[in-house]
């Protein structure tokens, strides 16, 4: 984990949630004591996919270790943004196409990161508990109560939730609502980051994913913290939704004008550990 906060870190606080584990950074071993993720459901897979998933779990995981220790990163945050990457709990959200860099930047940190109870879902659950985080199952058209209430648990217990808001099918970059109801219920704030490659290998597929060459720059920026009340209204919700997506939008276009500017003086190399 990241020894020092970064440079960038600034005072302030934000709000406080009713959970004694807020915004606190997480020892390593804290996250590798996490409870274990739930049941894959593995028996209702053929012997041909247990095998796919084996080796795209193994070479999922191995790129990453491989690659991770490359990348130069930096953390920039907007003002009103919490105050360092590893504070917890909140609601994150992000972009699908940044998964591959995020997953190694935010790793053992007992993250809980809903993923599709698809089979797709099955080999991105596997790798990124892998790497530290936990794996809550379920969509918005799949095991949607039971993914709610991985998420309303683990956020009791103190633990940052994520989204990848444009999963699983898209459409690409659009704001999907459910973190806005889940910080209305939990009284938790809302983050969101995006992580811009400066070079990497684009996929043609729905989400434009990026896959980093080695020794790439890495930019994430942080959006300032959205706090939803527990007396919003419904239609309070949808300028919430309208407020996540424009942060989202901000962050995103802010890392990628600037990622080629990492190891500068205004970008400081983060030092992440392992």
């Amino acid at each position: 984990m990241w020894e020092q906060p970064p440079p960038a870190v600034r005072a302030g606080e934000a709000r406080r949630p009713p959970c004694r584990h807020y915004n606190i950074p997480v020892p390593e071993a804290s996250t590798r004591e996490a409870a274990a993720p739930p049941a894959s459901g593995l028996r209702t897979f053929t012997l041909s996919q247990r095998i796919a998933l084996s080796t795209i779990t193994a070479l999922g995981y191995g790129f990453i270790r491989l690659i991770g220790p490359t990348l130069r990163v930096s953390v920039s945050f907007e003002d009103g943004a919490q105050h360092a990457l590893e504070n917890r709990p909140y609601i994150a959200s992000f972009w699908h196409s940044c998964i591959i860099p995020s997953a190694y930047i935010f790793r053992n940190w007992g993250i809980r990161v809903i993923t599709s109870a698809s089979y797709d879902g099955e080999y991105i659950a596997r790798i990124i508990n892998k790497l530290g985080f936990i794996a809550v199952r379920g969509s918005s058209s799949r095991n949607a109560v039971a993914a709610l209430l991985g998420l309303r648990r683990a956020l009791e217990e103190g633990w940052t939730v994520a989204y990848t808001l444009d999963g699983p099918r898209g459409p690409r970059r659009k704001v999907k609502p459910g973190p806005v109801a889940l910080g209305r219920s939990s009284g938790i704030a809302l983050t969101t980051f995006h992580a811009a490659v400066d070079r990497g290998i684009v996929l043609n597929s729905w989400d434009k994913m990026i896959i980093p060459l080695p020794f790439a720059r890495v930019l994430v920026r942080v959006g300032k913290l959205i706090h939803v009340p527990a007396d919003a209204t419904d239609e309070n919700l949808e300028r919430y939704t309208a407020e996540l997506q424009a942060t989202l939008d901000r962050v995103c276009e802010f890392s990628e004008v600037n990622v080629g500017r990492v190891g500068t003086g205004e970008f400081p190399i983060y030092p992440r550990g392992a």
